[in-house]
């Protein structure tokens, strides 16, 4: 796991400028840092690495092709490379390599093969730039799912830079792209900022399973874009060719897959363990560790002192029965007090998901005993695991019988009477109006909010439209398979897997998820709905396969999820202050992105009258954001 950076055309001092952006994500890589530059000095890339495969300095980057046409500068890790180094030797395509990394093997694979084929052929985690000496082009890419971060754009409206941290970018002599007013909606909607967008104009983040081309002189309108995998396409192609072996053959194939991934990702030379949070999805990928390993796993969970948000005491359990060194934390709100000033510079950009607080104190335990963690992420969107499929299914089973032509006013004159402007009526007439179940479940994702955000405090009407919100109506047969597809075209890389990688790196954590394996999504994309839901029962075939280590009766109780008691620990008086801080009615009217009424209006609902609203978390996220940029 690393940190990469770059830029091309630069109207500063390279050497400095580069200096300054590998800095600026030091965490990300602590173990070495690297610079190289073209001759002319118009391409620049920089390195931190974090060493995890082939510790020696031969698998430091920036690195050059043995043929030396090639340069890169790699994040991540692809686990087939050795598949990939003996196939290239077995050609004769390389007689030797210099060293034992992946990163070279990626090199001489593209000197072989070329960019895409290379990227198709690799299974892995990563964010690469490449550049072409004899084309003079820079290929920028990123893994089929989104796990690894690459910021991408223009400063001055000339320098083509990039970067794993939009902090890098943010620390280049003459940096002041404006923020993008366009994704504020979107950002106050979701409380994070989806690819393409970032928070700043003209800097987009690349999005899974892209190939990005540039020649010189690297200018915008000669970026050409390209896939190499699509989650659509890996999708619409398993719903239309349906595996058609027992529930139990699915599960026995689903295990091969998952410990085929596993063994994979368990390779390093360094300790590796993984977060056990008493879930399914990371139960069933701790049991299949310490099925593989001839030693004690090392498996760690974070627990809180409040009992409805406590899986502590359940993964203890678990980890007895399977046998792992486990290792556990309880945080209190003091810990939380103390995560929160750091997490605007964690993420680079506004970002609001409340469990990016436990994700970090989770990572900060665990990088005190390994180096990686492989974690159980992907099972809910993958096996319909979240409850919301469900209720957003049955209520547009009941809703559909009702004509739209009723349906669609009736929604309408409920919402602009008195009694549909906040609390349940109020969605129950929003979603009304939906024109199908995918409408419905963007109209679930609203909340009252964001209506009144909406309607007095966003300055810009939105123009930045999101894979939810371009997403077509019943693309897959199956309903709940399309509101799954969606979650892992957004929801899924820009919050759960930028939460992670984040907070992880923030204290120099890999983190590694077997379920994101190319084999194991093409797999699940072809099970029927019923082999991942009965009734009451989710991610049904990862449960059979569970059920094999671990006794049911741990298992079966209600999902707790990885949440903290936000709505309780800010009514305390230090985070109440802070809290207040941000929202000042000066500070508010000077930014100018929000309007003070109604943000205190939120606030005000919520300390006087308990009406929690989500949107003040990312209220106060936002202002932390713009607060530590002063």
């Amino acid at each position: 796991m690393c940190g990469i950076a770059g830029f091309c055309n630069a109207e500063f001092d390279w050497l400095s400028n580069i200096k300054r952006m590998n800095e600026k994500m030091y965490h990300r890589g602590p173990d070495a840092s690297g610079i190289w530059a073209s001759e002319d000095k118009r391409v620049v890339f920089g390195h931190q690495r974090l060493s995890i495969v082939d510790l020696t300095p031969g698998g430091a980057q920036p690195m050059e092709s043995h043929n030396g046409r090639y340069v890169i500068a790699y994040n991540g890790e692809v686990y087939n490379y050795k598949e990939i180094r003996d196939k290239l030797i077995s050609e004769g395509k390389v007689t030797a390599f210099r060293g034992t990394s992946d990163t070279e093997v990626l090199l001489e694979a593209v000197s072989a093969y070329g960019v895409e084929t290379t990227l198709k052929m690799s299974k892995g985690m990563f964010a690469i730039a490449l550049y072409d000496k004899k084309e003079q082009a820079l290929y920028l890419s990123r893994d089929r799912v989104g796990e690894k971060p690459l910021y991408y754009g223009f400063v001055n409206k000339k320098t083509l830079v990039f970067a794993s941290d939009l902090n890098s970018i943010k620390a280049l002599d003459g940096f002041a792209n404006p923020v993008n007013t366009g994704v504020l909606e979107t950002y106050f909607r979701h409380g994070y900022i989806p690819a393409p967008y970032s928070i700043y104009e003209d800097i987009w983040k690349l999005e899974p399973g892209k190939i990005l081309e540039i020649k010189s002189p690297f200018n915008k309108e000669d970026i050409k874009e390209t896939s190499y995998w699509s989650m659509t396409e890996a999708a619409y192609y398993g719903q239309t060719h349906l595996f058609k072996g027992t529930e139990e053959e699915a599960a026995l194939e689903l295990e091969k897959r998952l410990k085929n991934a596993i063994k994979g990702q368990m390779v390093a030379d360094v300790p590796v363990g993984a977060f056990l949070s008493a879930g399914i999805d990371s139960s069933t990928i701790v049991s299949l560790m310490q099925s593989l390993s001839d030693r004690k796993v090392r498996s760690f969970t974070i627990g809180m002192w409040e009992n409805e948000f406590n899986e502590a005491e359940i993964a203890k359990k678990i980890a007895s029965h399977l046998g792992t060194e486990h290792t556990e934390l309880y945080i209190t709100e003091e810990d939380a007090k103390q995560v929160i000033p750091k997490l605007s510079g964690m993420f680079g950009e506004p970002f609001a998901d409340s469990s990016q607080i436990p994700t970090y104190l989770v990572s900060k335990m665990t990088r005190e005993h390994v180096t990686v963690s492989l974690s159980g992420d992907g099972g809910d969107e993958l096996f319909c695991g979240y409850q919301t499929y469900r209720s957003m299914n049955r209520i547009w089973q009941k809703t559909a019988k009702i004509p739209s032509v009723i349906r669609k006013p009736a929604s309408a004159v409920i919402t602009h009477t008195p009694f549909g402007k906040e609390g349940s009526l109020a969605t129950r007439a929003r979603l009304l109006g939906a024109s199908g179940i995918e409408d419905m479940y963007r109209r679930s994702e609203i909340g009252e909010g964001i209506n009144l955000l909406s309607k007095d405090v966003l300055r810009k009407e939105a123009s930045c439209p999101t894979a939810m919100d371009t997403y077509r109506d019943g693309f897959l047969q199956e309903p709940q398979h399309n509101l799954m597809l969606m979650d892992m075209l957004m929801y899924h890389p820009d919050d759960i897997l930028a939460k992670v990688d984040r907070t992880a790196m923030a204290v120099s954590l890999e983190t590694r998820v077997p379920m994101l394996d190319k084999d194991v999504i093409e797999f699940a994309w072809s099970l029927p709905i019923n082999y991942k839901k009965q009734g009451d029962v989710t991610k049904k075939v990862l449960r059979d396969v569970l059920y094999k280590y671990v006794p049911r009766e741990l298992m079966e109780r209600p999902k707790t999820g990885f949440s903290i008691p936000l709505h309780k620990w800010l009514k305390q008086p230090e985070l109440r202050a802070w809290a207040e801080g941000l929202i000042e009615k000066q500070k508010l009217k000077e930014q100018g992105f929000l309007n003070p009424d109604v943000v205190w209006k939120l606030w005000e609902d919520f300390v006087k009258r308990d009406i929690w609203r989500v949107q003040i978390w990312y209220i106060l996220m936002f202002q932390e954001y713009f607060a530590s940029q002063e």
